[in-house]
């Protein structure tokens, strides 16, 4: 087992820019040998910028960067691998048709007079899974795995170069409970085995439990590391202020009553044959009606069946008491608004600028006479970008130019400033730091305090507890369960959805 004092990367002083806006300034960063070190900050802190420039998919515009105390230079995905460094993407990057020890050895096969040695492949692969417990077969198809297994074959990959530190990016955005303890197993089996990990995740309760120190940055700038060995160890309440410059509530901001006003949204007997049966809900003015339940249970069907973008079978939807439109242009013209959950096929288009995409939704709202009037258009991009805490505050800068999360912030922003009678939006903070958390469920707090209807789907028991003034809970395509206000038991609702309450 490795020194963890003993440092294996150090970046130091390390500066970065784009079109002149500091990104990173002056970063000092450094990961021990054998430690699990997670770096955190909100959307837009810096964290990706420096993760890319260590892997070598960015050049440093400044500082320099040391790996067992050598100054190195990374200026490609080669530097860095020879330099032992391997990254674990959240979008997997396997060959489903081949075996486990194909993937792992693609671009490194054994061979002898010109001819693949699969069984010494197959050996050398299986010894590695057997060093750090990995609970595969070299000889498995990739395409008999789970997401979880999968991704233990990115480590893998990762572990053929050698690699002393591994960074791991969002590793259980896709994963369950349990797939997130195994993957959680393994990865305190490389800490022990000498490997350093760097661990990115908004899910701060990971985190917490995973982490030997934690590094913040806020506005691309270093502002505190937190060590578990220290005296008071890790506080995950300073933690948060490091990384938004202040203390955050995680009460609710107003305190809403279950509907009683006029009904909005009523759902009377809907069906999406193979998706969700039967469904009938209501949703009054002032309202925000979660739906939870486990992946696959029909809730992202139910809410793109309502919109108009998937089909019906049986059923029908009334809004404000009349038949709803099947036309998306008409809902949207008629006061809908949808936050799909798939923000970057469906919630942008990443090479316009950000008020571009905010009018694109409402061009009556920023047109006269259908001329469009920039004016109009800037001044209501100017407001979503103060609704949603944008960074950099420039109606004009491309939105694929945003970190992902400040991309998710517009795809809501957009929305929340169209005024809507009805909302329905699926996975509201999925990929959110904190901090945005906090700003999306007060924007959809203010939206149900003054008068809209609020339609959520969230994977996220705490969310639900934490925004929605009544909760239903789909699992199989049925409504099998219903909690009213007053912060739920999250237990008793993840028990519901998993059918264990019976």
């Amino acid at each position: 087992m490795a020194d963890k004092k003993e440092v294996l990367l150090r970046c130091s002083k390390i500066v970065k820019e784009f079109s002149g806006n500091r990104v990173l300034d002056q970063v000092d960063f450094d990961i021990r040998k054998g430690e699990v070190h997670s770096l955190c900050g909100e959307n837009g802190a810096g964290k990706s910028t420096l993760i890319k420039i260590i892997s070598g998919i960015y050049p440093k515009d400044d500082g320099v960067i040391y790996i067992n105390g050598k100054s190195v230079d990374i200026h490609s995905r080669q530097d860095s691998t020879a330099n032992g460094i391997a990254v674990v993407y959240q979008e997997l990057s396997v060959m489903t048709t081949l075996t486990v020890a194909e993937n792992i050895m693609a671009g490194k096969e054994l061979t002898k007079f010109g001819f693949l040695q699969k069984k010494q492949m197959n050996q050398k692969v299986q010894e590695l899974i057997d060093k750090y417990d990995l609970g595969l077969k070299a000889t498995q198809r990739v395409a008999e795995l789970s997401t979880a297994g999968r991704q233990v074959v990115e480590i893998l990959k990762a572990l053929i170069t050698d690699a002393s530190l591994i960074i791991m990016d969002e590793p259980t955005a896709s994963l369950s409970y349990k797939e997130s303890e195994a993957l959680f197993k393994i990865i305190r089996s490389l800490r022990d085995n000498g490997v350093s990990i760097l661990y990115i995740s908004h899910r701060l309760d990971e985190v917490y439990m995973l982490s030997d120190r934690i590094t913040v940055l806020r506005d691309g700038k270093l502002v505190g590391v937190f060590d578990k060995e220290e005296e008071g160890g890790i506080k995950p309440d300073e933690v948060i202020q490091a990384m938004v410059g202040k203390s955050l509530s995680t009460e609710r901001q107003k305190e809403l009553a279950p509907g009683s006003g006029k009904v909005v949204l009523d759902v009377k007997h809907l069906s999406h044959r193979g998706y969700f049966n039967d469904i009938s809900l209501q949703v009054h003015e002032g309202e925000i009606l979660g739906i939870g339940g486990l992946v696959g249970a029909g809730r992202t069907e139910l809410l793109r069946s309502i919109f108009g973008v998937d089909p019906i079978t049986a059923g029908e939807v009334l809004y404000l008491e009349s038949p709803l439109s099947r036309s998306i242009r008409q809902n949207i013209k008629s006061g809908i608004g949808f936050i799909s959950e798939d923000r970057r096929s469906e919630g942008f288009i990443p090479q316009l600028s950000v008020e571009q995409n905010a009018e694109m939704i409402n061009f009556r709202a920023v047109s006269r006479f259908g001329v469009l009037s920039r004016r109009k258009e800037r001044a209501r991009a100017k407001k979503m970008i103060e609704e949603v805490n944008l960074h950099p505050a420039d109606p004009k800068y491309k939105v694929c130019n945003f970190s992902g999360g400040n991309q998710q912030k517009i795809v809501v922003g957009k929305w929340l400033v169209h005024n809507c009678r009805l909302l329905l939006i699926d996975e509201p903070t999925v990929g959110v730091d904190v901090g945005a958390k906090s700003e999306i469920y007060k924007m959809i707090e203010d939206m149900a305090a003054n008068g809209a209807a609020v339609l959520l789907v969230s994977s996220d028991n705490e969310e639900l507890a934490r925004v929605a003034t009544r909760i239903l809970i789909m699992r199989h395509g049925n409504i099998v369960g219903e909690f009213n206000s007053g912060m739920p038991d999250r237990q008793e609702i993840t028990m519901t959805a998993s059918g264990l309450n019976k």
